[in-house]
């Protein structure tokens, strides 16, 4: 039996005439890190969308923990531990940053969703409530943003919210999606140093064009082009295989 956490095999998805996917094979251990790169076009957010659910795919398998999850809905995903950010944040703009953490904890928690206006009144005094809210308030940085209203953050707090929100929730795979597109240097490093505090004590998938800042905290880097993988293996050495170096740096060896 299989020791990858989560593992495709020979997933394909298809679009008309056109195959999105084609036939990948993928595994991550449980607590590793794996980026994937590509250019754009080369199937990387499909191939997430079927990790978690948005898609199922019309050839292979998905494996989680060596069960089979293929024709598993999203919500039931999500129940998993299978947890996504986003390239748009996904927050709620007009309540603050504790209510906001305070109410991705309860819905993990207690399985349901429940309508803010009744979370705000009768949840948010719990005392596991507050102490989860407040580790992650530490742990991200946010202690001092957490009475402000989220839709006046910057994109960069908003974002480190977001992967706040999903760590509070105690995912089993972090998956995000372009964590670093649209902010600053700055920002970028802030997340970064948190990131860096979660490697190896979370099962973590990112995709990332940012390559530079990618390789401090994957062990593994996954190249996509044209829907399938073209290599996989640590950093250096994938970055330096003569398929990626013609197909995603444009170098003729």
């Amino acid at each position: 039996m299989s020791t990858s956490l989560i593992e495709t095999k020979g997933v394909s998805k298809i679009f008309g005439a056109f195959t999105a996917v084609d036939k990948v094979d993928f595994a991550i251990e449980e607590n590793d890190a794996v980026g994937i790169i590509g250019p754009n076009g080369a199937g990387k957010t499909t191939f997430i969308n079927i990790l978690t659910g948005n898609f199922i795919p019309e050839e292979g398998r998905i494996f989680y923990m060596g069960k089979d999850i293929t024709d598993v809905r999203i919500e039931k995903r999500i129940e998993m531990g299978i947890f996504r950010t986003f390239q748009l944040v996904h927050v709620f703009d007009n309540v603050s940053v504790y209510e906001n953490l305070a109410l991705s904890y309860y819905r993990k928690e207690e399985n349901r969703s429940v309508p803010l206006n009744m979370f705000l009144v009768n949840f948010l005094k719990k005392k596991d409530i507050r102490r989860k809210v407040e580790e992650a308030l530490e742990l991200f940085h946010l202690e001092k943003k957490m009475d402000d209203i989220v839709g006046n953050l910057s994109l960069g707090n908003q974002k480190k919210l977001e992967i706040a929100m999903a760590w509070i929730a105690d995912p089993a795979i972090f998956i995000l999606d372009e964590p670093f597109a649209g902010i600053s240097d700055h920002e970028i490093d802030d997340i970064l140093v948190i990131l860096k505090k979660l490697h190896h004590k979370k099962t973590i998938i990112i995709v990332e064009h940012k390559l530079s800042k990618l390789t401090e905290i994957v062990d593994t880097l996954c190249v996509m082009h044209e829907g399938q993988v073209i290599a996989s293996g640590p950093c250096e050495e994938t970055l330096n295989n003569p398929e990626v170096r013609k197909s995603y740096w444009k170098i003729e060896d």
